[in-house]
């Protein structure tokens, strides 16, 4: 019998439970794997607190790596002891084995590890839509990224290999110097700083071309005023709470701005696209342009002491992602900073 995180009601991470699951024959278009590898990520805290409607009883985990152990009826892009990853709904990657539509798994290079594979492939599939296909990011541009945790780190470094001048917002001294370590050319330590003046002051009063927003609430006003006129506000996560609701005064009276809200799911709904946008990451990654940052291993059975709270007040993961290795796990630096 197979092991994976299930829950029956959403609230703090107590609710995650380890148990025995029936995983099955896989059926026609899917897969069975083997999960080496599962990523942590901030979303699951959505699935997980109820923010983002799920069935119940539920499982959690949108990302992993593993190998193939049985391939359904149809399948022909994929052979047992392929080494496979993928970023994907439905929910239900904390598990050691799982069944899966083959459509919205990759093959993974001899390149990539397994824990490289799993700790990236939302977070870098992520950061690759949005600056190669939301806004194309190209040299000489200035792009603010808030805030700089877990897409942020691979996006201020692919930003970077792209000749861009990042900005980005952390939340103390030591995340700032991690922040540059990983290509932000200026941290801005927002619990001391206004990040609005500090970003026009960087850019001598022009503003930027383009704000990626992952915080939400907190952050939607000021990040709109540092927009250059004819600007992209692209706001792809809330992690201090949803946007309010959208006045266009608010954008017709900065200069014609343009605001959208992608979803990965959304870009990675065709396989071509999938593949092209995951050859795009392998490569970056490959090359060493953009490195994986893992910082801690837990087992995958702790998954719900790796999405503990920083405090009571605080619902959110601390500064990593819990990643599987069989029943071995590691984390790394997720959490928005």
């Amino acid at each position: 019998m197979s092991k994976a995180i299930r829950f029956d009601k959403t609230c703090g991470p107590e609710v995650m439970k380890w148990v025995d699951v029936d995983v099955g024959a896989p059926g026609k278009g899917e897969i069975r794997l083997k999960q080496y590898a599962v990523g942590l990520n901030f979303i699951d805290v959505y699935f997980r607190t109820g923010l983002y409607p799920m069935p119940l009883l539920g499982g959690l985990g949108m990302e992993a790596a593993g190998e193939v152990t049985a391939v359904g009826e149809g399948v022909t892009q994929f052979k047992l002891g392929d080494r496979v990853a993928y970023a994907s709904r439905p929910p239900g990657a904390y598990a050691e084995e799982r069944v899966m539509s083959a459509d919205y798994v990759v093959k993974l290079p001899d390149s990539i590890s397994y824990e490289d594979a799993a700790s990236i492939m939302l977070k870098g599939l992520t950061a690759q839509y949005l600056l190669r296909r939301t806004y194309r990011v190209k040299a000489g541009d200035t792009v603010l990224i808030q805030a700089a945790g877990g897409v942020g780190m691979i996006a201020c470094q692919w930003a970077k290999a792209l000749g861009a001048t990042v900005i980005g917002t952390v939340g103390s001294d030591e995340k700032a110097e991690l922040a540059k370590a990983y290509g932000c050319d200026y941290p801005i330590v927002y619990t001391r700083e206004n990040f609005t003046q500090r970003v026009r002051e960087i850019t001598n009063g022009a503003g930027v071309p383009i704000v990626y927003d992952s915080i939400g609430k907190d952050t939607y006003i000021g990040s709109l005023d540092c927009l250059a006129p004819l600007g992209f506000f692209v706001s792809f996560g809330n992690s201090s709470g949803p946007l309010p609701p959208i006045d266009l005064s608010d954008l017709a009276g900065r200069g014609l701005l343009y605001f959208t809200r992608p979803t990965l799911f959304s870009y990675i709904a065709k396989r071509s696209d999938l593949d092209a946008m995951a050859a795009d990451l392998f490569e970056v990654v490959s090359s060493g342009k953009v490195k994986t940052n893992i910082r801690q291993r837990y087992p995958l059975s702790d998954a719900a002491r790796a999405g503990r709270p920083r405090s009571a007040q605080d619902d959110r993961f601390d500064d990593s992602s819990a990643l599987t290795r069989g029943r071995r796990a590691v984390r790394h630096r997720n959490d928005p900073i």
